[in-house]
């Protein structure tokens, strides 16, 4: 059973104040709490943002691309012909984007755990909203993106050597096109047997 109620005041004589209907804050007074705006674009451009500063001097501040999602392709595309013309190589660090020339190198970072991955772009897509990289199967194990399906990353392209990606210096040949022999393969070919003269008999006359 509730407890009985007085509109004059309490049971030790003191008079109860009605409630206010909203929370009092004086006037000028900060708000008791702030939240910061969340920005939940999927895929956006990173155009003038600064990739974080791992404390390693190099020759500048590198500059963020793009962010969004990034998801793999495995088994089920190996050695098939990419939009460059090349075999997909799922052990190969390479990525497939919309719009980046073939062979950009491009440093994939993960904003969940901070690792990083260079990769080349050779193919296209991926061409699910919200997505800005397609990895090969090795490239997303580098940055532990198999186990989560779909991670927000930020790409930084590398345009000169001596950029970092992943706490190291990218050389020249990191993550370069396969480059295909000039000179014109031969097969080899098996001798033919070599044939045997039928002998015929002579017709004997009658």
């Amino acid at each position: 059973m509730p407890p009985a109620t007085d509109a004059e005041g309490g049971g030790d004589g003191t008079k109860l104040l009605p409630l206010p209907r909203a929370i009092a804050v004086p006037p000028g007074a900060a708000a008791r709490s702030s939240v910061p705006a969340v920005r939940y674009d999927l895929a956006v451009s990173g155009m003038g943002e600064q990739a974080p500063d791992d404390g390693i001097p190099d020759d500048g501040p590198r500059e963020i691309f793009e962010r969004g999602g990034a998801s793999w392709y495995g088994i089920q595309f190996h050695q098939r012909k990419t939009a460059s013309g090349e075999r997909f190589d799922m052990s190969a660090m390479t990525a497939a984007h919309k719009t980046l020339p073939f062979n950009t190198r491009v440093c994939v970072r993960s904003l969940v755990n901070g690792s990083e991955v260079l990769v080349r772009i050779n193919d296209r897509g991926p061409y699910s909203a919200g997505r800005v990289i397609d990895l090969s199967r090795a490239a997303a194990d580098r940055i532990g993106l198999t186990g989560l399906g779909i991670k927000q990353v930020a790409l930084t392209v590398i345009d000169r050597d001596g950029m970092r990606c992943g706490g190291l210096p990218v050389e020249a040949g990191d993550a370069a096109a396969p480059v295909a022999s000039s000179e014109p393969q031969q097969r080899a070919r098996a001798p033919a047997p070599a044939r045997r003269k039928a002998v015929v008999p002579p017709r004997r006359r009658r």
